[in-house]
């Protein structure tokens, strides 16, 4: 048995920022040269941050980026680093049927990960599977790669190179790569989250290690990109799918664990004889005092977070990351007493800080004094600021200047987003005002339904909970008071008991227009995440009339849904990046 002692480090890159992305791999490697790494193994493309669109349409984006991975390069000793970037190609690899004026980058590029050591890069692998689906949309700006296997003899052990897709194929790069004399794979991940999205690739990487019997590293990503957000949780396994280490969920982090590789495997090609003597490019050299495996103690596997507790990590950091990624310094919520409100306020608390958490209440006629008190008690318990703006006289006025347009004041559904409007109007002019970004409230039900008011209630920067059904609001508002006991759990038992309203006319309840939401819920599930049909959804079980009802809104809402900010990815399917159909559409 031969041990290589790798350095896993998942980081929160930020997309462009080439120089701080450098930095923190720069400080990574100097953790692992400390450690004695013989390998330090830092997330897809690293180097731009994921995923960088349409800025691989700028030659000048890379040039910057040849040029940080050589500054990277110089500054690798005895530790080899594995880094993904981009590389453009000039083979002329694309087919004559991509060579359309401004459609793709202006010469092929690909997602590619450099190995580096001893100040120079020795050689680059090229990822050979291209995601097309869901939020990814590689195949509009990358070639797929050609080589069949990229081996590094690296610390005397032969390391096989992968990025992401790849290891997800059954006969793919990863066993090509096995069978080719390699016994450890790294693979190079920006895997965004979902909810149990850890398990499942837990339980991939152990038919990978069945299928290849090598050992595998895999590298996460971690940190929120607009509406993405990655989740880290790296993964190190042995050659038989024990888990040996693994990284920390929704947190940037350094694991360090020795793997112990066997010699010619039951799925190489090549015999173990003539493991040491094939012409793999070698990285660096057997270390002179090898290694004792047993000195070093790696950190206890971290825990594994409830689906709960990381759907609400999930949403604290991608909310985090967007805002102080894009500069934004402090945040707006307009809270209303109901439970939406309430779990962003406390979400947007616990991501950046009560000091920088201002809520805005905007009573209305409507307003129930339960609901008055319960917003000032949120704000009580946040510890945020909160103002009070009642929209009455706004409510007077507007409804008197329609009415010699309308031959009488406003009723109705008319009446009802009049004072949703007159309250994003409150918010964004006080956004203007401070320059804080105005965080909405509506959750994924509300969304999918079209239960909300374009220009009122999604007037905003950036929709927290937009993929969060209200049946797993309420859940995540549970959650949440279960870390703390009364009196400091943040969102007051009333406002989990009330029916749900939007309190824009008397003794509304949500209900009165939607089905129940634990009704709703699955059936949108049914419907958006899963992409059944009407007819397939009530062959499943769901009542007819129901499903009828629910698809003609959630059909109809589109072109609102177009107009909405971004928000937290949670689930397999979101609204944005994941799922965009024709707002023209007359399939139903």
């Amino acid at each position: 048995m031969a041990h290589l002692r790798i350095a896993a480090a998942q980081l929160d890159t930020v997309v462009g920022d080439l120089k701080g992305n450098i930095d923190r791999v720069r400080r990574a490697l100097e953790r692992a040269e400390a450690a004695n790494a013989d390998l330090l193994v830092v997330p897809e493309l690293a180097i731009t941050g994921y995923p960088p669109e349409d800025l691989l349409l700028k030659p000048g984006f890379l040039f910057d980026t040849a040029s940080a991975l050589g500054e990277l390069a110089r500054a690798t000793a005895d530790c080899a680093v594995v880094v993904g970037f981009v590389e453009p190609l000039e083979d002329g690899s694309r087919s004559g049927a991509d060579d359309r004026a401004g459609a793709l980058p202006p010469v092929p590029i690909a997602n590619a990960a450099a190995v580096c050591a001893g100040g120079t890069v020795f050689g680059t692998y090229h990822k050979r599977l291209l995601p097309n689906y869901g939020v990814f949309d590689e195949q509009r700006w990358f070639v797929p790669g050609r080589q069949m296997q990229a081996l590094y003899r690296i610390g005397g052990v032969v390391v096989g190179i992968s990025i992401c897709e790849d290891i997800w194929a059954t006969a793919g790069p990863a066993l090509e790569l096995a069978q080719s004399g390699a016994e450890l794979i790294v693979n190079l991940n920006a895997s965004p989250y979902s909810r149990g999205r850890r398990e499942e690739r837990l339980a991939m990487l152990r038919r990978r290690t069945a299928e290849t019997g090598c050992p595998i590293v895999y590298v996460n990503q971690v940190g929120g990109q607009d509406e993405l957000v990655f989740d880290g949780a790296s993964l190190v396994l042995s050659a038989d799918g024990e888990l040996l280490a693994a990284g920390k969920q929704f947190e940037e982090d350094l694991v360090i664990v020795d793997v112990s590789v066997g010699r010619g495997h039951k799925n190489s090609s090549v015999p173990s004889a003539e493991l040491g003597r094939r012409p793999v490019p070698q990285v660096v050299p057997v270390t002179a005092a090898p290694r004792d495996a047993g000195r070093w103690r790696p950190s206890p596997l971290p825990p594994v977070l409830s689906l709960e507790a990381e759907v609400y990590a999930a949403l604290v950091l991608g909310t985090r990351d967007y805002l102080e990624k894009n500069g934004f310094s402090e945040v707006l919520v307009g809270i209303s007493g109901g439970v939406d409100s309430s779990l962003v306020a406390t979400i947007a608390t616990d991501a950046v800080g009560a000091s920088r958490v201002h809520a805005v209440s905007m009573p209305s006629r409507y307003s129930s004094p339960g609901s008055r008190s319960d917003a000032k008690e949120l704000a009580a318990r946040l510890g945020i600021d909160l103002w009070e703006v009642p929209i009455e006289a706004a409510h007077v006025a507007l409804a008197s200047m329609l009415r010699p347009v309308l031959g009488s004041e406003p009723t109705g559904l008319t009446d009802e987003n009049l004072q949703s409007r007159i309250r994003g109007v409150v918010l964004m002019a006080l956004s203007n005002a401070t320059g804080w970004i105005v965080l909405t409230t509506g959750n994924k039900s509300e969304m999918a339904t079209g239960y909300s008011t374009l220009y009122g209630d999604s007037a905003g920067g950036f929709a927290v909970i937009k993929d969060v059904p209200k049946t797993l609001v309420y859940e995540l508002c549970r959650y949440r008071n279960a870390i703390e006991r009364e009196p400091l759990m943040p969102i007051p038992e009333s406002v989990l008991k009330k029916p749900p309203s939007a309190e824009l006319r008397p003794d509304q309840r949500d209900d009165q227009t939607l089905p129940p939401y634990e009704v709703l819920d699955p059936v949108l599930a049914a419907y958006v995440e899963q992409d059944l049909t009407p007819p397939e959804m009530v062959a499943a079980g769901f009542d007819p009339d129901v499903v009828a009802s629910v698809v003609a809104l959630v059909d109809a809402a589109e072109y609102k849904r177009r107009q909405m900010p971004p928000g937290v990815r949670v689930t397999t399917k979101a609204f944005g990046k994941d799922r965009r159909m024709p707002i023209t559409n007359r399939y139903h």
